[in-house]
């Protein structure tokens, strides 16, 4: 038997009691910084430390709870702090409960599931104050801590590890990419030369619903342009929107690269058949010359190229830039043999049902499936 199965038989073998979260710490307020100096008092905001300052709201061990923004980002301070008012502090009655208990569980309750917002997500007092806490003995409490905490380290180290491993299986793919679409003996030719039809697609009005309401056509936007094979989508529009506006239909297997702002030189794949927003451009490669994924990954080569090009105050491309860089057209049979190679790299690297990304999320979970049992308890009288 564990010391905290020896603790729970000894201290709670009935249950334990349940309580608001009001009962056991008071929410506060964040507010304004501006106007003091400069020292060595962190600042709390919704992404974390904003700023030092000179001076602290509140000195005792708390509990960090976002107001708005990403809610389900909590933090744990036990150093003189200050927040904004984007962010709650918590004052905790120490006598009751462990501080670090309480940052615990509130994890394990997914906050953002509480949002109270249509639009940007938000929790508030009356939410928060409600939420149900067991409360074991303290002595139950510590141990939790200490075993969550030693767990978090090790999860900590062994997601660094991984996440240090994939950092260089990623350099090294694209050192190996480079270098098989680098052969100086075979010849250059225009991205052009190698493409059979390019169009970019539109987005339908907004306000017509007949564009949008019930649409079975997929729809593409940027933001699913990720350096990836494209499968499902998320987004539809009419057959009433491809008969009446500029948003036509591309076949699978086109390279598309995005020319707009943040996503602009990002590329991708469709595996199914779809339309896209005026952002994408959609490239059908002539199979005569070149394999869409040969195309596809000396697009990817030349991302770096392609965003030093990027014009405008959003930074766009265009498709004059796009089909005039150069690649390397090797035979097809070439072309194929370089394919497989990136694609095992690419695999181990990005694909999240394999390979060290799977696994790092595997941590993760496992991390969450513990705590989330260490945190639960039977309720003493039910």
């Amino acid at each position: 038997m564990s010391k905290l199965e020896q603790l729970i038989a000894e201290l709670c073998p009935d249950g334990v009691v349940y309580k608001n979260l009001s009962q056991v710490l008071t929410i506060k307020n964040g507010k304004d910084y501006k106007g003091f100096e400069k020292g060595d008092v962190p600042v709390y905001g919704t992404g974390g430390i904003m700023t030092y300052i000179d001076r602290a709201v509140f000195e005792k061990p708390s509990v960090l709870i976002p107001r708005k923004g990403s809610i389900d980002k909590l933090y744990y301070v036990d150093i003189p702090f200050w927040t904004v008012d984007t962010i709650y502090y918590t004052d905790i009655r120490t006598e009751v409960v462990e501080p670090k208990y309480i940052f615990y569980y509130l994890q394990a309750q997914h906050l953002e599931k509480l949002n109270t917002a249509g639009g940007v997500p938000s929790l508030t007092q009356a939410v928060l104050n409600i939420i149900k806490i067991p409360l074991p003995p303290l002595p139950i409490q510590h141990e939790i801590v200490r075993i969550l905490d030693n767990f978090t380290e090790l999860t900590a180290e062994l997601t660094a590890e991984l996440t240090a491993e994939l950092t260089a299986r990623k350099k090294q793919y694209e050192f190996y990419r480079d270098v098989l679409l680098d052969d100086k003996n075979v010849p250059r030719v225009s991205l052009k030369s190698v493409v059979k039809r390019s169009s970019s697609g539109s987005t339908p009005t907004k306000g017509v619903s007949a564009y949008y309401e019930n649409g079975t056509i997929p729809w593409l936007r940027t933001q699913d342009v990720k350096f990836n094979e494209i499968y499902e989508i998320s987004s539809f529009i009419t057959e009433e929107a491809v008969k009446k506006t500029s948003a036509k239909w591309i076949p699978e297997n086109c390279v598309i690269v995005a020319i707009s702002g943040a996503t602009a030189g990002r590329c991708a794949i469709n595996k199914i058949a779809t339309t896209t927003n005026q952002h994408c451009l959609n490239l059908e490669i002539n199979n005569d010359k070149a394999l869409y994924k040969y195309v596809y990954y000396c697009v990817y080569s030349k991302y770096e190229e392609l965003i030093s090009r990027k014009q405008g105050a959003r930074g766009d491309l265009n498709s004059t830039l796009i089909l005039g860089i150069e690649i390397p057209l090797p035979p097809l049979e070439t072309q194929e043999r370089i394919v497989a190679i990136l694609d095992r790299f690419d695999t181990l690297c990005n694909d999240l049902s394999s390979g060290l990304p799977a696994e790092i999320e595997a941590r993760r979970k496992q991390y969450e499936y513990y705590r989330d049992k260490l945190l639960t308890f039977k309720e003493a009288g039910a």
